[in-house]
């Protein structure tokens, strides 16, 4: 069953597309921290995308997506009105939310997208949210808007400080759970690297800490065992156990080497497609 492309924008131009989609049945079931699996075409291998955004009133899921591979390079060039081949979904466990307190949601690059889905769950709870959002410079930031919408506190950093505080997002969150004592819960979705210092910087504090490892999944049903990653010294599986853990029990060095393992056969992969489009 193809899907219809409501809505494409691209939100940072040839690098970032947003995508709002026709999926009813998807959006009614649609939770914060839930992803999609999708192909662009019959020969094309399938992808998990993060859902960014769900409206089950209009029957609609928006979806953020990098160019970095072969099938994202694919995926952007449809335009509205054209449709993807398949979309199944909801996939993962969706995030555990509940009224707790406050919660600080920390988002960097990319992962601001799927951040913002879960930080909207917290606040519909009725939890106090701060978002902390992050990116190299000004011009890479996303969401700013759709957080502020809710979020009584965005905080931003920019390694170049042409936005908010120069720097990084962690810094910042250090910053704000000194101050702020009542912190019940810090979600972090974003680069591993990033994930693992915010793991870091809350263990001192004792504050529960939640990491999506979205980015290692591959078939999404826990079939091809690509996205193995170990937890609390035991293997789990991010699409089928998560995608979302304890941040404060990931193996990181583990996780950050399996991510690198198929770089080169992904470049040759998209430096061929381009070549031919």
């Amino acid at each position: 069953m193809p899907y219809r492309i409501l809505k494409r924008k691209d939100l940072i131009p040839g690098q970032t597309i947003l995508m709002v989609v026709d999926a009813p049945m998807i959006a009614s079931k649609s939770r914060p921290g839930n992803f999609v699996i999708l192909r662009v075409s019959d020969k094309g291998e399938r992808i998990p995308l993060t859902i960014a955004d769900a409206d089950a009133a209009a029957g609609t899921i928006t979806i953020v997506f990098l160019v970095v591979g072969k099938t994202t390079a694919h995926l952007a060039t449809l335009r509205e009105g054209e449709d993807i081949l398949d979309v199944c979904g909801p996939l993962g466990r969706p995030t555990h939310i509940e009224k707790s307190g406050p919660v600080i949601c920390v988002g960097g690059g990319t992962g601001i997208a799927a951040m913002h889905h879960i930080a909207k769950g917290h606040h519909q709870a009725g939890n106090r949210v701060v978002a902390v959002i992050g990116a190299r410079n000004k011009d890479l930031l996303l969401f700013c808007d759709e957080l502020g919408s809710f979020c009584p506190e965005v905080l931003i950093a920019t390694d170049d400080g042409s936005r908010g505080h120069k720097g990084f997002v962690t810094e910042l969150l250090k910053s704000r759970l000194e101050e702020d004592k009542e912190i019940a819960e810090v979600v972090a979705v974003g680069p591993v690297p990033m994930m693992e210092a915010v793991a870091k910087v809350t263990l001192p504090f004792g504050v529960k800490t939640t990491v999506s490892l979205n980015s290692i999944m591959v078939d999404g049903i826990g079939m091809c065992g690509a996205c193995r990653c170990t937890v609390g010294g035991k293997v789990r599986f991010a699409c089928v156990d998560g995608p979302e853990f304890d941040g404060h029990a990931v193996d990181f060095q583990e996780l950050k080497m399996r991510l690198g393992q198929f770089r080169t056969e992904e470049k040759i992969s998209l430096e061929k497609f381009r070549g031919q489009s």
